[in-house]
């Protein structure tokens, strides 16, 4: 898509691109002919996104109020696109302090204006814990000296979003569901793509504004309603919600995180934010920014095009991607003086490098770990229970990763595309786990190498080691076998649709036609 003659280009610095909304919005930023920086704070989390090369990648933290305003240098417009999902006592304070050092950070380097995704609630009531904290920051960019936009934005439905992920799981897994009173409550959804036109539009409106909108799809269901659009959609039979007497919010969040992809510490947030209606109070969007082409997307419409890009593979960005940032695996000499335990398992296979390379990087997901699907299982309902990410989050991609990637309960640390795979665990656990999958060329075939790491945190990591440890005797090497055999089943079906694709020799011909005796 090319920018219209009338854009005027803006140099934009975008936080949050890791995360499922601002990934989704650089590469449309430079499709309107903007200028685009991203502020990062590990800059390989975004080293295999398709934009990488059209950007300038700031390494910065919005919490270093020393290097924050050179990184704001000559930035015009700045979206501010970061809400951490922690609880915890402080929790607010941190989230309004940041927002007041980015204010005041803009305000010195000359941005003209801050744009800021929040949540849409109604006025005079007690708000959840998260939504108040993110009231409050867009209070903070409006309070500023910087003129700022804040769209407040209720149920985000699209591929990945994780308020599309609750509303799948739950509408997939539950015929018939007891639920808390929120149910019943109001809400306008809203497609990402209009979200997107929105905040894309914000940085070349003209003129002085200083204020908030609300933006919906203005198709306003009851939430029960919404999980039955969506089965019908899905093609399902409609579910059967029974609403009962009770807000339930811990529970409903415990029941959610065991449910779906959605691990405990979000989905507590996610059913807080549900306990009030959520629906536009107003529309002066319409007198500044013209709906998208076609007008907004209503609910079902945005079912469907979630459903289709989950059916073709391709979601672009997805929630579980915008993780914390964590250590990286030391190099293995620095691992002196440390208390680490290592498996470490080969094989050689028959198959090419690239098919068992295949095999790798489609870990996981529907394509599963290749050993005791039941133990990996069993091992993801513990670590849900305990507040972990579980084996639901899947992965964005069935055939491609790139660094920073979910994969499961596992998130891409490393990967050298064709030889290596460097995963780093996200499960509970006493201690930090990596897992590595690598091949190499071994004379016709290839050799396969597996290698789990584990640094042990106390007593307690040790001892979970060696409780865990004779069930590695039996998953690790039977996960290299069956990648391996995975792999020479991929290569014989691939030589036998290059058969099946080349002419015979009678179908080749000579160039003599057929009745010639």
């Amino acid at each position: 898509m090319q920018p219209s003659e009338d854009t005027q280009s803006k140099t934009v610095l975008v936080t949050g691109a890791t995360g499922y909304i601002g990934g989704r919005l650089v590469p449309r930023l430079l499709e309107a002919g903007h200028r685009v920086k991203v502020l990062v704070r590990s800059p390989q989390k975004i080293a295999d996104v398709p934009w990488h090369d059209q950007v300038e990648i700031v390494q910065d933290s919005l919490s270093d109020a020393g290097s924050l305003e050179g990184s704001l240098k000559d930035v015009d417009v700045l979206y501010y696109l970061v809400h951490s999902m922690a609880s915890g006592r402080g929790f607010e304070a941190k989230e309004e302090s940041m927002a007041r050092l980015v204010a005041e950070a803009a305000s010195a380097a000359g941005v003209q204006r801050i744009v800021y995704l929040g949540g849409l609630h109604p006025d005079n009531t007690e708000l959840s814990t998260h939504m108040r904290s993110r009231e409050t920051v867009g209070r903070v960019f409006l309070e500023s000296a910087v003129d700022s936009i804040v769209f407040q934005a209720g149920v985000v439905i699209g591929s990945g979003s994780a308020s599309f992920e609750m509303i799948r799981h739950l509408a997939d897994t539950l015929p018939v569901m007891p639920a808390p009173s929120w149910v019943k409550n109001r809400i306008e959804a809203i497609a990402v793509r209009d979200v997107l036109h929105y905040l894309v539009a914000a940085a070349a409106l003209p003129g002085t504004i200083n204020r908030s909108f609300d933006i919906g799809s203005r198709d306003v269901l009851k939430y029960r309603d919404m999980m039955n659009e969506y089965a019908v959609e899905r093609g399902l039979p409609r579910r059967l919600v029974i609403a009962l007497p009770v807000p339930a919010p811990k529970l409903a969040g415990l029941w959610v995180a065991l449910v779906t992809p959605i691990p405990l510490s979000m989905s507590f947030p996610l059913v807080q934010s549900l306990q009030h209606d959520a629906v536009s109070r107003e529309h002066d969007v319409d007198h500044v920014i013209p709906q998208p082409d076609g007008g907004l997307t209503p609910y079902r419409r945005a079912v469907a095009l979630a459903l289709g890009k989950e059916r073709d593979g391709q979601v672009e960005t997805t929630w579980a991607n915008a993780g914390v940032d964590a250590d990286p695996l030391p190099s293995d000499p620095d691992w002196a003086g440390y208390k680490v335990y290592v498996d470490e398992r080969t094989f050689h296979s028959d198959a090419r490098p690239d098919y068992v390379w295949t095999i790798i990087e489609g870990i996981g997901g529907k394509n599963g770990w290749y050993s005791l699907p039941l133990a990996w299982r069993v091992r993801g309902w513990l670590d849900k229970l305990t507040g972990g990410a579980g084996l639901l989050r899947g992965r964005r991609h069935p055939k491609k990763l790139g660094s920073g990637e979910v994969v499961d309960w596992w998130r891409v640390e490393a990967i050298d595309r064709g030889r290596l795979l460097r995963l780093r665990a996200e499960m509970r656990a006493p201690g930090r786990a990596w897992l590595e999958l690598a091949v190499e060329p071994d004379g016709d075939g290839s050799l396969y190498k597996q290698r789990a790491i584990f640094f042990p945190r106390g007593l307690g990591g040790r001892l979970y080691w060696l409780g865990v440890y004779p069930f590695h005797g039996i998953i690790f090497p039977s996960m290299a076998r069956n990648i391996s055999a995975a792999a020479i089943a991929l290569q014989e079906s691939a030589s036998q649709e290059s058969a099946a694709r080349q002419p015979s020799v009678n179908e080749a011909g000579s160039g003599v036609a057929k009745d010639t005796p």
